[in-house]
């Protein structure tokens, strides 16, 4: 039993372990970006998953009492050890981190947060100064990392990690909401 926990200490955690979709941090934003106390959030229900590539995590649409429509998708994206990126390499072997989006009405980016970071390096994707050069992203935009999103030296698997999922996430979004390819799954009401 002891030489199990050692050699789990030496590899680190791997993507095998669960993605929190109820981090507190997206409460707290959520109050702040809606202005309300008291909000309802569903789960979309997503009908044919093998249509939008990788599905792995959850989108919810948020709704106030004032009427007014967000929009979350909460995921994870892999990264590399800082060992490299090997094809051949058996699944659970990479890093990872966990973000969420928020989403106005029509879309728009109102927020990208990393909450859950389990790589061993390339820590500045999660600064909030960095991650405000999503806001204001919408489908169809130019979202090029170099070009309008700065890449960062030590972290360059993890900023095309999160720039490729979110314009990957964003367009799903629509699609999903256009096509009315979704069901509710769940619905819970927060607030005081």
């Amino acid at each position: 039993m002891l030489l199990f926990i050692i050699i789990s200490m030496a590899f680190g955690k791997t993507s095998e372990s669960s993605l929190d979709y109820n981090p507190r941090s997206l409460h707290n934003n959520l109050k702040k970006i809606t202005g309300c106390e008291n909000y309802n959030m569903e789960e979309l229900a997503i009908q044919n998953p093998d249509s939008y590539g990788s599905t792995d995590g959850k989108f919810l649409r948020i709704s106030c009492n004032s009427g007014n429509k967000y929009f979350v998708y909460l995921g994870r994206v892999n990264s590399c050890r800082a060992s490299g990126c090997s094809i051949d390499r058996p699944l659970g072997e990479f890093e990872f981190f966990d973000y969420y989006t928020i989403y106005d009405s029509t879309y728009q980016v109102v927020e990208v947060r990393v909450y859950n970071y389990e790589a061993s390096h390339g820590q500045e994707i999660t600064a909030r100064g960095w991650l405000k050069q999503f806001i204001g992203y919408q489908a169809g935009n130019y979202l090029e990392v170099g070009k309008n999103v700065d890449a960062i030296s030590g972290a360059t698997i993890s900023v095309i990690g999160i720039v490729e999922d979110v314009k990957e996430k964003t367009t799903m979004l629509i699609n999903l909401n256009n096509n009315l390819s979704h069901g509710i799954i769940r619905s819970r009401t927060f607030g005081k």
